[in-house]
């Protein structure tokens, strides 16, 4: 007796629902492990590691996530809308020194709070075109901040935009290095930094307190030992 035909699957056949819920399951599981790893880590991360850290399997990941551009983008959507409403709410301040002072304050913060968007911040992603696009956008009113605060006469006529690429370089160096180990140490950084790029007779925020020296030896320690890296 022959068997009834079973049908081919139409390449435009929707999988079974309970299908699509385990996919997204998964997706969900992937992008928790990823936010997590690159917070503690940095974008160092492998895409093996990640699938590690989610309990799938390589395959599952790179159906998920073809490329670490599509990961990256997806675990940092969310914090690239934070950095652009940063950006917008410093342009509303009417203040335009106050502006740009809390716009290097909240940017700085976003890297302390996460390895990886600190990392995100001072590199380029050409496959990740979203993401780009993103930053791009926020570009522009970087720009704009620069200007007013400069027309105002508040920020020094040789301040340029490039000199937020280097600020944010040294903030994740800074963040990278001492860790949990001295974690406000960034703070001081930007308070010395508003005060090189204020005009004479600006009015700056309290400069933070520097930290332990125990707690910079402990950061010292950690940086020393075999495999340790600020990447």
């Amino acid at each position: 007796m022959t068997p009834p035909s079973v049908p081919a699957e139409s390449p435009d056949r929707q999988p079974e629902p309970g299908l699509r819920a385990d996919a997204e399951r998964n997706r969900e599981r992937i992008l928790a492990a990823a936010r997590r790893l690159y917070a503690a880590e940095g974008l160092g991360v492998s895409m093996a590691a990640v699938a590690r850290e989610a309990d799938v399997g390589k395959a599952t990941l790179s159906r998920r996530f073809a490329t670490r551009e599509d990961l990256i983008t997806a675990v940092f959507a969310d914090r690239m809308d934070a950095y652009a409403v940063a950006v917008t709410e410093a342009l509303a301040d009417p203040d335009p020194w106050q502006g740009f002072a809390r716009y290097i304050e909240a940017i700085c913060a976003m890297q302390a709070a996460d390895r990886g968007f600190a990392d995100v911040l001072t590199m380029t992603f050409p496959a990740a075109k979203a993401l780009e696009e993103r930053r791009a956008d926020a570009y522009h009113d970087v720009v704009e901040l620069i200007t007013r605060a400069q027309r105002a006469g508040y920020l020094r006529e040789d301040f340029t935009h490039q000199d937020i690429v280097i600020l944010l370089m040294a903030n994740a160096g800074v963040v990278a290095a001492t860790g949990d180990a001295a974690p406000d140490s960034w703070r001081r950084l930007v308070g010395h930094l508003l005060r090189a790029f204020a005009t004479p007779g600006t009015e700056v925020p309290p400069l933070s307190p520097a930290p332990a020296s125990t707690a910079l030896y402990r950061a010292m320690i950690r940086l020393g030992r075999p495999g340790s890296s600020t990447s």
